[in-house]
């Protein structure tokens, strides 16, 4: 998996298109969640998309402190479904921590987890923090890591 890391106005329309479809493939297609995901943050954060045989399969998007939450953060985590099974996750999850590292020079990193997913962050050393809510009707936990 070759990962790139790109501000919004770096991004081509291709590669724009790509992650947007991705995305829409996964939160709005396979979640049956309707919900608004162009949300005009994409253009405050660092764009980590990886690519496989010239496809964009696996995507995040950081954002600095105070851009989303008071800590740095990551969001729309996404791997195609179909990818799931290499592992790709944890890449991606990797290379957002360490853009986050690279690029913000922060430690601390406050997500928005599908509860679901609480086992796979806590393999990245995020602990949850408070009680689980709703958000876009899908069960989420707030997960910090130092």
């Amino acid at each position: 998996m070759d990962f790139k890391i790109k501000s919004f106005k770096e991004l081509s329309t291709d590669e724009l298109y790509a992650i947007l479809q991705l995305r829409s493939e996964v939160f709005v297609v396979e979640q049956d969640c309707v919900y608004q995901d162009v949300d005009f943050k994409d253009q405050k954060s660092l764009h980590i998309f990886g690519y496989k045989n010239d496809k964009i399969v696996a995507y995040t998007r950081i954002f600095k402190p105070g851009d989303y939450f008071d800590n740095a953060s990551i969001g729309r985590v996404v791997v195609a479904s179909k990818e799931r099974k290499y592992g790709y996750g944890h890449d991606l999850i990797k290379a957002s921590l360490e853009g986050i590292k690279n690029y913000f020079k922060v430690d601390k990193i406050t997500i928005s987890a599908q509860k679901y997913l609480k086992k796979f962050y806590e393999s990245h050393n995020f602990i949850q923090i408070g009680e689980e809510y709703l958000e876009d009707g899908i069960p989420h936990i707030r997960m910090d890591r130092e």
